[in-house]
């Protein structure tokens, strides 16, 4: 598959590295195929979420782990079956970032964050969660 990128140019994605979102994400149903971007470098802190369907969507995104942000997240049979969970350690958090009025201010969405199941390369955005903040000093 071919798409033309704002952000990244011309791209070949390779169908088999898809992620799949079966419902969209809030705000964006009509986005159901996206594939995961990243710097080249050995450990990237910052993804990218480009969506196939539409090529102007794209989602800055990080692990939740890197902020400190821990969650306890209890999935409803439904979303159990849609992420086709077999081993919960298989499920990546992730959140999206933002820029406010594309200042130099970067905010994550610690309220829903994407559930990313990588054996499955199935995905849905969990709404209204709390999430637990811990910063440590090393």
């Amino acid at each position: 598959m071919n798409i033309i990128s704002p952000r990244f140019g011309a791209l070949d994605i390779d169908d088999s590295t898809t992620i799949c979102f079966p419902q969209g994400l809030p705000g964006f149903e009509h986005c159901h195929q996206f594939k995961l971007l990243h710097e080249d470098v050995p450990e990237p802190k910052v993804w990218w979420l480009q969506s196939l369907d539409d090529p102007d969507v794209i989602f800055s995104l990080i692990e939740a782990g890197m902020l400190g942000v821990n969650y306890q997240i209890v999935l409803s049979d439904a979303e159990a079956e849609l992420l086709q969970v077999n081993d919960p350690n298989d499920i990546a958090l992730l959140l999206t970032l933002s820029r406010q009025d594309g200042g130099g201010e970067i905010r994550a969405n610690t309220q829903s964050p994407i559930l990313l199941n990588v054996a499955s390369r199935l995905a849905l955005q969990k709404a209204g969660l709390r999430a637990e903040i811990v910063f440590t000093n090393e």
